[in-house]
């Protein structure tokens, strides 16, 4: 049996709502890299035309909030020939684990980019544990109790 390609109005507004939400977004978000570099990780934010005065950051629950804001360059009787460039307020967020030192985060925006350094907490940096057997603990002991003496 053929299989109709009937055309389905339902189908075809649920397809075109689709990528017009997916195109909406992906035109609305800020691109990010994020890396890691020694005991901190890194995030480069593209913010390009952005106000730095309109740039928000802030941390609640674990959760990393970046707005801000670009403006139309054109107000009142412009006449748009082409408009391609999002305007209006942008928004990203991160979820970010325990282990963090959030209250040393730093950020710096140039040349359109929004740069976060985000420490690794001191608590949860690995630690090299040294390991002491029989004889050699004996040993320091016995140091210790010697230098003590010689000390009075």
């Amino acid at each position: 049996m053929a299989t109709s390609n009937r055309f389905d109005p339902f189908r075809e507004l649920d397809r075109l709502l689709g990528e017009g939400l997916r195109s909406a977004t992906a035109s609305t978000s800020l691109p990010m890299d994020l890396y890691k570099e020694g005991d901190r990780f890194v995030g480069l934010i593209d913010m390009p035309g952005v106000d730095p005065a309109s740039i928000d950051i802030d941390v609640e629950d674990r959760t990393l909030t970046v707005r801000a804001e670009r403006r139309a360059p054109a107000d009142g009787d412009a006449q748009w020939l082409m408009h391609e460039r999002q305007s209006g307020t942008f928004a990203r967020q991160l979820a970010m684990g325990k282990g963090l030192a959030t209250d040393k985060i730093e950020a710096d925006y140039s040349d359109g980019v929004l740069r976060l350094v985000i420490p690794v907490a001191e608590e949860a940096q690995p630690r090299k544990i040294t390991v002491s057997h029989g004889n050699q603990k004996a040993e320091q002991a016995e140091i210790v109790e010697g230098s003590a003496d010689l000390g009075s």
